[in-house]
């Protein structure tokens, strides 16, 4: 990747490495990028953003850019990700701009780009706009009429995305009763709105107050504790938690049990399959995916296929060979019938209108999809090559080799560099949490001496 790109755009602490003078140049370089072979014509583009106390400021300066290097803005305010991504398309957009780092700390933020058709930027256009900042290349500014206008549409476009989530459902959520954790985040803009949809679903949100840095603080998808305990206590038939753009979705179950998206991966899978709308009988997940997953797609005739971690290494995967569910174990769900990212408030409607057709509680919905014990370490080395000179071992392959051979097929071991760290990252899994805890640190034990 780039020096300004990662996986999931840009990155960084406002003000030490991502500030409004950079996300000036990034508004400025896009609107170029975007108005290639398009004379006459302005480009325009989305722009929303999460709840933290640093969007406000990043928001400015990228509209700043926008307008004056020529495109249009429609402002969508505070919204989740990928409602970004929904309206853009809706709106016939030429590209829709995310401030937001997801489940990150609040001193955190991002800029990511969706394309026209609400996937996010290829790598070829990102390393234009890429080049364009780093080069120092002057970016025409435009004067009278060609300057850009903001749209202000927070209201409309919001509403249009809530209606197009609740219409995936048919038959209503008649009887559940349902806690939402909003994560003080993008959902608290939407999430009240949309269980509001749905009549006699008794719905109670906590987590929807934010004050610019509370956002996923000790709450959200990153903290389900709060969540599984006011769940059990209240007898709610289920939790629901978002991360702080609303991109994930992960579940605590009437017991106050956490679902994770492996398991809520497995319930729509095989409720898709029962109507012959998993393309391929095929369930695209990560190389993180829990053992219980692949098991439990066996067991019901299905298949699943691995990618790396992130979920753009998911959708590229499930745009090559047609499929149409896929995800992480991390809450990342992708229904492409519905949507071209992940969107969390979508999955968790796609999940309760299984619970209720169902007719059973959570805990047993899920009950199938078996969880094994899952150990990750994390060991530290000095740099990249001593990363790439731990991950060539000969040592550390047949130790691994010699671990699996010790499960006997009752589990699994996969060792992996950080992509963004110097770490060396071990996860085990095994029918027990101390054999997978075992194999765990002799690996880490032995890379540490590599």
């Amino acid at each position: 990747m780039g020096k300004l790109f990662g996986t999931d755009g840009i990155r960084g602490v406002v003000n030490a490495g991502l500030d409004a003078a950079l996300a000036f140049q990034v508004g400025l370089a896009t609107a170029q990028v975007l108005g290639e072979g398009k004379p006459g014509k302005k480009p325009l583009v989305t722009i929303g953003k999460d709840t933290r106390i640093s969007s406000d400021l990043l928001e400015g300066a990228l509209v700043a850019g926008l307008c004056s290097a020529g495109a249009d803005v429609l402002h969508l305010g505070v919204i989740p990700t990928p409602a970004v991504a929904w309206i853009t398309v809706d709106q016939g957009a030429d590209a829709g701009v995310v401030i937001s780092a997801s489940h990150n700390p609040f001193e955190h933020n991002g800029i990511k780009i969706f394309n026209g058709q609400g996937f996010k930027l290829s790598d070829e256009l990102e390393g234009k706009i890429e080049d364009i900042i780093l080069s120092g290349a002057e970016v025409s500014l435009k004067t009278g009429g060609e300057i850009g206008r903001v749209t202000y549409a927070e209201d409309r476009t919001r509403d249009d995305y809530i209606d197009h989530l609740a219409s995936t459902v048919e038959d209503g959520l008649a009887g559940l009763r349902i806690l939402v954790d909003c994560a003080n985040g993008a959902a608290s803009a939407t999430a009240p709105q949309l269980f509001d949809r749905f009549d006699d679903l008794h719905c109670d949100i906590i987590n929807a107050d934010p004050d610019g840095i509370n956002i996923n603080t000790n709450c959200g998808s990153t903290h389900l504790e709060g969540l599984a305990a006011m769940v059990k206590a209240g007898g709610y038939d289920l939790g629901l938690a978002f991360d702080g753009d609303a991109d994930r979705f992960l579940a605590v179950s009437e017991a106050g049990i956490p679902i994770d998206g492996d398991q809520v991966m497995a319930v729509c899978g095989r409720y898709l399959k029962s109507r012959g709308k998993l393309a391929g009988d095929t369930i695209v997940a990560t190389v993180m995916s829990n053992i219980g997953l692949h098991r439990f797609a066996a067991e019901n005739n299905m298949e699943v296929v691995c990618t790396d971690v992130g979920d753009r290494n998911v959708l590229e995967r499930m745009l090559e060979n047609g499929f149409s569910l896929g995800g992480e174990q991390s809450g990342h769900m992708i229904f492409l019938e519905h949507a071209t990212t992940g969107d969390g408030q979508l999955t968790a409607l796609q999940f309760l209108n299984i619970l209720h057709q169902s007719r059973q509680p959570a805990s047993k919905l899920v009950a199938d999809c078996r969880q094994y014990p899952q150990v990750l370490v994390n060991v530290a080395v000095a740099d990249n090559a001593q990363k790439q000179a731990v991950m060539g071992s000969v040592q550390l392959k047949n130790a691994i080799a010699a671990g699996e051979r010790a499960l006997a097929g009752n589990g699994r071991i996969l060792v992996r560099p950080s992509g963004t760290e110097a770490l060396i990252r071990v996860m085990v899994e095994a029918e027990t949490e101390g054999v997978a805890d075992s194999r765990a640190q002799e690996l880490a034990n032995l890379i540490k001496k590599l």
